[in-house]
């Protein structure tokens, strides 16, 4: 059991390992930004294919966040932080206090001075105490070894590092245990509800604003602002005036509403010889669309149009509302029967009798929302996580190896030797001025 254990401890602690793991992790998270998270089976076979779609279900992609493979992953960089932790930075970075071959050490050096043993290492033990070294003795097998050490508390910055790890960890699992997030969207004059806190969003009025922009390669239409006037009602039933816009989320019951985008749905009328069809009973958001009665026909809303070009037809580049019109795609079953542009209020004939018209449009506000207790403990981790790094980049501790030994009656020995945690070239001239202020404050005596 001991060997099995050590040699799962030896695993998790692997660099390599590690490294791997982070990259699954990695993949994962790009796998959450890149496929829309929170959406219905029908969402994914639309966007991405039914045989895709079908494998976002079963793998619980669309999901990623709070599925058993990422916090499992998540949970194995913890172990993983842990035994590395424990088992290679802690004992290299907190080393014991031990004996050493002087000699063996590349930063080393040998001073002799006047005065017996026990004098020379109270005098040494005060140079570096003055100097803001800590001084430290230890006797092993009889022999006496001074120990001084300048930064030893940057020794644990990367250990602070790892616990900045451990809290972001932990904050992100908080998320995963009671967090949620969404979106939907809301016409103009229209109510939605959060379906996890029962937070209510009116949409009383929508406004935005493009303005034309002239460029090298031409004029570009880009949104300056759109904001949301809306109603929203709380927990306690109480409905407040809320403005939403970009960048300015509003805050229900600890749940943050975001503008995200905004559209225009279209209000449909088909009619078959004169006498009205249903066609989808409410305006109709761009993706959407509606089945004709009686028929294996159906018409989907493309997009808006917001300038029809009148010499061409086509879409213009004004996408301002100012002659407006809609791109529909017919299908028969599911084979495309083609598109069409459909100029805002005059109906088009669609053959057997069916009439069909985009009659107005109604301002839509599309919000994300976010709810996400751990957003503090992450702050906190990732607060904790930058301190222990800038305490490992920017302070260095060093250590010196003291071994006082007698020449003769009045001639002492000092080797000292240094080791730092960054190698041994940073602290070389550092170590040059320690050993020429000790020659210059304690004299250098010849023995025999």
């Amino acid at each position: 059991m001991r060997e099995s254990w050590a040699e799962l401890v030896g695993l998790f602690a692997n660099v390599a390992f590690g490294v791997s793991l982070l990259a699954v992790w990695g993949f994962l998270t790009t796998l959450g930004v890149v496929i829309e998270q929170g959406k219905d089976a029908a969402f994914y076979a639309a966007a991405y294919g039914p045989p895709l779609g079908r494998l976002i279900e079963r793998l619980d992609v669309g999901n990623i966040y709070h599925s058993a493979a990422y916090v499992g992953i998540v949970g194995l960089i913890v172990c993983s932080m842990t035994a590395a932790t424990f088992t290679k930075v802690i004992p290299r970075r907190i080393p014991r206090l031990h004996p050493v071959k002087i000699a063996a050490i590349p930063l080393h050096a040998t001073v002799r001075v006047a005065g017996d043993v026990e004098s020379v290492r109270e005098r040494i033990a005060s140079f570096f105490a003055e100097r803001g070294w800590q001084v430290r003795k230890r006797d092993f097998a009889g022999t006496e070894w001074t120990f001084a050490d300048k930064n030893n508390w940057a020794r644990r910055g990367v250990l602070v590092a790892h616990i900045g790890f451990v809290i972001i960890a932990t904050g992100t699992t908080i998320y995963w245990a009671k967090g949620y997030s969404g979106q939907f969207a809301v016409l103009s004059g229209a109510t939605a509800t959060i379906p996890e806190n029962g937070v209510k969003v009116d949409l009383r009025r929508f406004a935005y604003r493009i303005d034309p922009i002239a460029t090298k390669s031409g004029t570009v239409y880009q949104p300056i602002d759109y904001v949301s006037d809306a109603t929203v009602t709380g927990r306690d039933g109480t409905p407040r005036n809320a403005v939403i816009r970009v960048n300015q989320p509003y805050d229900a019951d600890g749940t943050l509403i975001y503008q995200a985008t905004y559209g225009f749905a279209i209000d449909f009328r088909l009619s078959k010889n004169g006498k009205p069809v249903p066609s989808g009973g409410h305006p109709l958001k761009e993706g959407e669309g509606f089945v004709i009665d009686g028929t294996s026909r159906a018409i989907q809303y493309q997009r808006f149009v917001g300038t029809i070009d009148r010499a061409t037809g086509r879409p213009g580049a004004d996408p301002r509302p100012n002659d407006p019109g809609v791109v529909i795609e017919a299908f028969d079953g599911d084979a495309s029967a083609g598109t069409a542009l459909l100029a805002l209020g005059r109906p088009v004939s669609l053959g057997a009798g069916y009439t069909l018209e985009a009659a107005r449009y109604v301002l839509y506000s599309g919000f994300q929302y976010r709810y996400d207790p751990g957003i503090p403990v992450v702050g906190l981790g990732a607060f904790v996580l930058l301190a222990g790094l800038c305490v490992s980049m920017y302070f260095l501790p060093a250590r010196l190896f003291v071994l006082v030994r007698p020449v003769d009656a009045n001639v002492t020995e000092v080797g000292i030797a240094a080791t730092t945690v960054k190698g041994y070239d940073v602290f070389e001239d550092r170590f040059r001025e320690i050993v020429a202020a000790l020659r210059r404050s304690e004299g250098e005596a010849h023995g025999p």
